[in-house]
């Protein structure tokens, strides 16, 4: 079952190690749930931490740290203390590629393409509440499983440089968007765009501006 083509599209731009993401992947989910028959929604990674900002996630914990009482208070997701220990630690790698590359080679293998924001937020919990690391292979493995995908092909295709190519490609491509910070939210209706948040914003206030862009794509397209 692939996505149908005529439903618009809400495009969720966000970033696996994005603290505000986790927060907002609950109210996109429901979104999903509650709208399946009217928007598709798709995931693009944008690559928060790459280049000069890869590095053990000790450096930004204080920074981190501190974010987190705000995030949880805010969205009402929970960072778990197995996360908190290995921000602790300090000697986890924070880089955007490893993961977002596992998103790339979910979407190749799932022929249900929605149900790659399902993945990015198992992934998010997996790190936030579960500790776990997302430079490491096997930490996909389980949750493709859950999909009923192989999870050998999974391993292979994550490996291949042709992969990480192609999750460059993406970053740059939401780069072009213009995208100022991570979650951002865009409803794509044929060649119009339409901003429905940037950030987090809690469910009610999402639904309402999303009912609100798909009035307007109606109106301005004389339906």
């Amino acid at each position: 079952m692939a996505q149908n083509p005529d439903l618009p599209e809400i495009l969720y731009l966000f970033d696996p190690l994005c603290g505000w993401c986790y927060g907002m992947s609950p109210v996109i989910q429901r979104i999903q749930t509650e709208y399946a028959d009217r928007v598709t929604v798709s995931v693009l990674c944008g690559g928060m931490v790459t280049g000069e900002r890869v590095g053990p996630i000790g450096k930004a914990w204080g920074y981190i740290s501190g974010a987190l009482q705000q995030v949880e208070k805010a969205t009402g997701v929970q960072f778990g203390a197995a996360f908190r220990a290995l921000g602790a630690a300090g000697g986890n790698i924070q880089d955007s590629e490893p993961p977002c590359r596992a998103i790339t080679v979910f979407r190749q293998l799932d022929d249900v393409q929605h149900r790659a924001a399902s993945f990015a937020h198992d992934l998010q919990q997996a790190h936030f509440r579960d500790g776990q690391d997302l430079n490491d292979v096997a930490t996909y493995l389980p949750l493709i499983t859950r999909y009923g995908l192989d999870a050998a092909e999974f391993g292979r295709r994550w490996a291949l440089p042709e992969t990480a190519a192609a999750t460059q490609k993406e970053f740059a491509a939401v780069a072009k968007i213009g995208v100022q910070g991570f979650p951002t939210s865009i409803l794509r209706v044929g060649n119009q765009g339409y901003l429905l948040a940037r950030g987090f914003q809690p469910y009610a206030q999402f639904a309402q501006g999303l009912e609100q862009a798909l009035a307007q794509a109606r109106a301005e397209q004389g339906k």
